[in-house]
């Protein structure tokens, strides 16, 4: 029996759910908490820049400020914790805090490749572990695993094996995760971003050669633009993915089809 067809936008709108984005001071993550809120979540930001939470907060009203480091555990805790005192529960988790720099292997240190691990990698399986009971008390709920297309594809020649090493781990815990928490109400995933602007990426959209070098590689030839990962967030958080789940969603102009 065909079920009957509604609005098919109300797969995409999310009305007094909670939303927890981490690295929300700025680029991607200002976006998905500007998008979410947009939809009716109830929107908790986590960054480390007070300041830039607090402006961002101003301009979303009914959003929580948290000022975390997501690279230390408890600052996680203390996140879950806020948010479940304030919301009662969270709906949907945006996993996006992330550091990454180009270095070749032969200059990065032993420090700066745990610390990138810290964050991109054992961040998300510990802030997952912690929402998992919110979510399965509430029913169920949306992981989001802000990976790459870079946890897919090598980047060189920009040398970045810490972070190529962290977001490749970040797509496979995300299947991991799927598979566990799938009969309890969780879906988790990955969305795999290409260029785009953030601060890791920053001057690129400026520079010369920057520009020629991802037009000679992505067969659309450009970077992206911060709306273009609006559809593939909403998708992923929303009930329009109920049967989706384990899979990285890549946006990246057709980069990693080559």
């Amino acid at each position: 029996m065909t079920a009957p067809v509604t609005d098919p936008l109300d797969h995409f709108r999310l009305p007094g759910r909670t939303a927890v984005i981490t690295g929300a001071s700025s680029g991607l993550g200002d976006r998905f908490a500007r998008v979410l809120h947009a939809v009716g979540a109830n929107v908790v930001i986590a960054a480390r820049r007070a300041d830039r939470l607090a402006a961002l907060a101003a301009e979303l009203p009914g959003s929580l400020a948290v000022t975390a480091d997501l690279s230390i555990a408890e600052d996680r805790e203390r996140l879950v914790a806020e948010t479940h005192a304030r919301f009662g529960g969270i709906d949907v988790l945006v996993n996006n805090a992330g550091i990454g720099h180009k270095v070749a292997v032969e200059q990065e240190t032993l420090d700066e490749f745990r610390s990138t691990m810290e964050l991109n990698v054992t961040a998300v399986w510990h802030l997952s572990k912690l929402t998992a009971p919110l979510m399965i008390a509430n029913g169920g709920g949306s992981i989001v695993n802000v990976a790459s297309m870079l946890g897919h594809v090598a980047a060189s020649p920009v040398k970045q094996a810490h972070y190529c090493a962290s977001k490749g781990a970040v797509v496979n815990l995300t299947r991991e995760l799927a598979a566990q928490w799938a009969r309890k109400g969780i879906r988790v995933n990955a969305l795999c971003p290409g260029w785009f602007r953030s601060e890791m990426t920053a001057g690129m959209e400026d520079d010369g050669d920057s520009q020629r070098f991802i037009a000679s590689m992505s067969p659309i030839p450009r970077m992206g633009h911060e709306h273009e990962l609006d559809s593939a967030l909403l998708f992923l958080a929303g009930p329009g993915s109920t049967f989706f789940t384990g899979q990285s969603v890549i946006v990246d102009g057709g980069w990693t089809a080559r």
